[in-house]
């Protein structure tokens, strides 16, 4: 198991990307520099073209990467949340106590983010910011059902599932697996938008976490739906 746990990647749907950033030096620069700059002024105010400033690359080459703006950022979440799966694969996979594997993927899906040394072009803390406040402009769009069907949320939707059957583990007669699993997962991105911005309408404060709230929500929902 630890042998198969140390050859996971992460990886992205290859329909999102034209080229693989990853397969370049040119192709991690956008990426890290994308991430900083539209932590820096907002998804809404980016282009390639300021990007391209601030790479000294023109901006046709970064269209060589990524058909437009929309399918980076898409790039962004399912990259994030792959991060996010490994994490959590990583830590339940020896927890044999069924509620404390689910507490550990509570604390997984929901705790605040630190920088992993393991990606040193992406900053995975900026790039929390960036899901936080942008994750739902990747899905909220006229295409959704199509790129779903193209398998661009596949990772989102793993890691819910996964989720999902830690729910079920405990208590395979509760009906709403499937949505207390995506509240956890959307509900974790709101509650630090919250705690960062609109403090008077959340619980969550420097004492109480997300996580502290979710894994509340989550025990009372299985043992008492």
């Amino acid at each position: 198991m630890e042998k198969l746990l140390t050859n996971i990647k992460i990886s992205v749907p290859e329909r999102i990307y034209i080229k693989d950033p990853e397969s370049s030096d040119l192709g991690k620069r956008i990426i890290q520099d994308s991430i900083t700059l539209i932590h820096e002024i907002g998804f809404d105010a980016f282009t390639f073209k300021k990007l391209g400033g601030r790479i000294g690359s023109n901006e046709s080459s970064i269209y060589r990467y990524f058909e437009n703006k929309h399918k980076l950022l898409v790039y962004f979440s399912s990259w994030y949340w792959a991060w996010i799966e490994y994490q959590l694969v990583i830590e339940t996979h020896s927890v044999n106590n069924k509620e404390e594997r689910l507490k550990k993927a509570i604390e997984v899906a929901t705790r605040a983010v630190k920088e992993d040394s393991s990606y040193v072009h992406i900053n995975e803390v900026e790039l929390n910011k960036i899901i936080v406040h942008e994750n739902s402009k990747s899905f909220l769009t006229k295409e959704v059902d199509q790129e779903n069907k193209e398998g661009y949320f596949i990772v989102y939707k793993r890691v819910i599932h996964r989720i999902r059957d830690m729910i079920l583990d405990i208590n395979n007669k509760y009906k709403y697996a499937s949505s207390l699993a995506s509240t956890i997962l959307d509900g974790a991105l709101h509650q630090h938008f919250l705690k960062d911005h609109f403090v008077s309408i959340t619980d969550c404060n420097k004492n109480v976490s997300p996580t502290d709230f979710f894994t509340d929500l989550t025990f009372k929902a299985i043992y008492n739906g």
